[in-house]
């Protein structure tokens, strides 16, 4: 008998048993509302609503930085509101998709010193909250 042959077959029950792509016990009305929830607080600048969607394990990827826990997610949030001010422009959500725990929005905006012609973010969505995130987007100045 190959010596390897239990090491092999104890790191394949481990890989199986943690199979990231699981759904059992995923909620996708879950994952829908918390994606429903930060659109809604984010386009009306509500710091705190935003904040409620993620915990201290999130992590937010940006094309200019990564955001790690929430302080650095808040200060990116603070940014983000004076770029995005509400009711000076307009935001447009064109497509938001939810599959298990995974959120997809892509959008655009039109804001006093932008326009922001495409712009995409990715949610990965856990008991509520969001722990990772990654948004694009594609800004001419005005």
């Amino acid at each position: 008998m190959n010596p390897s042959y239990p090491l092999f077959t104890l790191c394949l029950l481990f890989i199986m048993g943690c199979n990231p792509a699981s759904t059992e016990g995923i909620d996708e009305t879950v994952t829908q509302k918390v994606l429903d929830h930060h659109w809604v607080t984010f386009v009306n600048n509500d710091l705190e609503g935003v904040m409620k969607d993620y915990s201290e394990e999130s992590v937010l990827i940006t094309p200019d930085a990564t955001y790690r826990g929430l302080e650095e997610i808040r200060q990116n949030f603070i940014n983000a509101f004076k770029a995005f001010p509400a009711k000076e422009g307009k935001l447009t959500l064109n497509q938001s998709k939810v599959v298990n725990d995974v959120g997809y929005i892509l959008w655009e905006a039109d804001v006093p010193t932008f326009q922001l012609s495409y712009a995409t973010d990715t949610f990965i969505i856990r008991n509520g909250k969001i722990i990772r995130q990654t948004f694009a987007g594609v800004s001419e100045p005005k």
